[in-house]
């Protein structure tokens, strides 16, 4: 007996040891650690973040290197075809023109009687044996003149390095710059909201399942009150001092009770289950939350209200409405910037074989140049104005959109501190209206025991006992979520 005893305990302990014992606050952190929205809206401010810092390196100079090779199925000549011929055919043109003119003079000369028509043949002969050689020689060098020409530039190879840094946009940097630091605002305002959402979400459903568990307690002690009624008026059938009718009332009690238990415990369960999921745990994690096997809920005091000008200052919607009308009137710039003249310092180096510095070389050779870059809009049928005008447009939406949401949050205030002051003054009448049912079921209790009151009696006492304890447990709740309704509208859910 001793063993079997021993390995109960065992059983029991190891059992427990299992459970995961949760606390409101564990709860939270657990959500806000493994909630995927939440790490969607950190991989949104990494990419705010990059964003921003690439925005700012539009103030520095960029470098880019270009290279490239080109075949090309002509080469650039220099020369036209009729120049190319004079060249070729230059030594046998001047020797043509040096004999007309050499013949032409002998003719003259033998006329004149200064020379003999003998002397003047023997001249031209010799002449024409000396100018054949000099024509071939006056060829070579017009054939040599064309292969100088030549560029040889079917293969063609480059690349150059060039610089460029803006002096003045018309703003456009700047306005760019401004939108990346207002879209990083954005984001994280946005993980806030998503952070208050999580924790909202969190604390109801936690909040929930304490009902649930008081529900089950509750519901547990209703069924041992109607089962030692039942087992009272069974007793007293067997004496003869109640009604078979009675018991058979009794009976459907129990069993309605039975029901009740099973089902507030799915309740429980299900609840659980949709906290686990909410904490990133397994569903089937068994846990135990460390308010649910308290009697009474902690109260905490009332949320502090600083008025709805803290509210809006503290509120991540309307810090990202703002966002929206920032970003729009930057825009507005970026807009306007594009029909600004704009003003930019160029330079670079670049190379190129066959370059063009040395008579087509067939080598790489380069020059360095340096400019200013200037474009100034004049005219584009006021193409600019009319995307201000929209832009500013969009911008006025973005406003009227911003004074609306505060209305409306205006609104949600006041509808908090109603249900808040509505749920507080609920609790109380039921905390008052449970002393009257416990008294109420006392009372019927003896007077069931002194014979005085019907079974019947009895379980309507019981029954309303069982209100009065549900009233409770939902008025406790209520001013729990009542509570954290009011810190998100307020901004203060942390």
């Amino acid at each position: 007996m001793k063993k079997v005893l021993t390995l109960f305990m065992l059983m029991a302990t190891l059992t427990a040891g299992a459970q995961q014992v949760l606390s409101l606050d564990e709860c939270r952190q657990l959500a806000l650690q493994n909630n995927k929205q939440l790490g969607v809206t950190r991989v949104k401010q990494e990419m705010a973040l990059n964003l921003r810092k690439a925005a700012r390196t539009n103030y520095l100079p960029k470098v880019d290197v270009i290279g490239g090779y080109e075949f090309f199925s002509r080469e650039i000549s220099i020369l036209n075809k009729d120049q190319k011929n004079t060249f070729a055919n230059l030594g046998t043109t001047a020797m043509t023109g040096v004999g007309e003119h050499l013949s032409s003079t002998l003719t003259s000369l033998v006329q004149q009687g200064l020379i003999k028509p003998e002397m003047a043949q023997q001249l031209g002969a010799l002449m024409g044996q000396m100018g054949q050689p000099i024509a071939q020689l006056g060829n070579q060098i017009g054939e040599k003149i064309n292969d100088a020409f030549k560029t040889d530039s079917r293969n063609m190879f480059a690349a150059s390095v060039m610089l460029r840094q803006p002096i003045y946009m018309g703003g456009a940097i700047t306005a760019a710059n401004r939108m990346a630091e207002i879209n990083q605002e954005l984001a994280a305002n946005e993980e806030q909201g998503m952070v208050q959402n999580t924790l909202k979400s969190i604390d109801d459903i936690y909040w929930t399942v304490v009902s649930l568990k008081q529900k089950q307690k509750l519901a547990n002690s209703y069924r041992d009150l109607v089962q030692k009624l039942d087992d009272d008026v069974h007793k007293m059938i067997s004496e003869g001092v109640a009604t078979r009718a009675t018991g058979l009332k009794v009976d459907v009690s129990v069993n309605e009770a039975d029901m009740q238990v099973t089902q507030v415990e799915d309740g429980v369960a299900l609840a659980k289950m949709l906290l686990c999921q909410l904490c990133g745990l397994p569903v089937d994690t068994d846990i135990v939350l460390a308010d649910e096997g308290k009697d009474v809920l902690p109260m905490t005091t009332d949320v502090e209200d600083d008025g709805n000008e803290a509210a809006y200052a503290n509120r991540n919607e309307l810090k990202m409405l703002e966002n929206a009308v920032q970003m729009s009137e930057q825009a507005t710039k970026l807009v306007r910037a594009a029909f600004l003249p704009q003003v930019a310092l160029t330079g670079g180096y670049m190379l190129s074989n066959p370059n063009l510095y040395n008579g087509f070389e067939r080598k790489f050779a380069g020059v360095w140049n340096v400019g200013v870059l200037l474009r100034v809009p004049v005219w584009n049928w006021f193409e600019g104005q009319y995307k201000v005008r929209a832009s500013r447009a969009a911008t006025t939406i973005a406003a009227m959109e911003l004074d609306d949401a505060r209305e409306k949050i205006g609104l949600q205030l006041e509808q908090c501190r109603f249900k808040m002051k509505e749920a507080q003054k609920r609790l109380a009448m039921a905390t008052k209206n449970l002393s009257s049912a416990d008294e109420n079921l006392r009372c019927a209790n003896v007077g069931f025991r002194e014979g005085v009151i019907e079974a019947t009696d009895v379980m309507a006492a019981q029954t309303a006992w069982q209100q009065a304890q549900t009233q409770k447990i939902d008025a406790e709740v209520e001013v729990k979520l009542a509570q954290v309704a009011l810190k998100q509208a307020m901004g203060k859910l942390d």
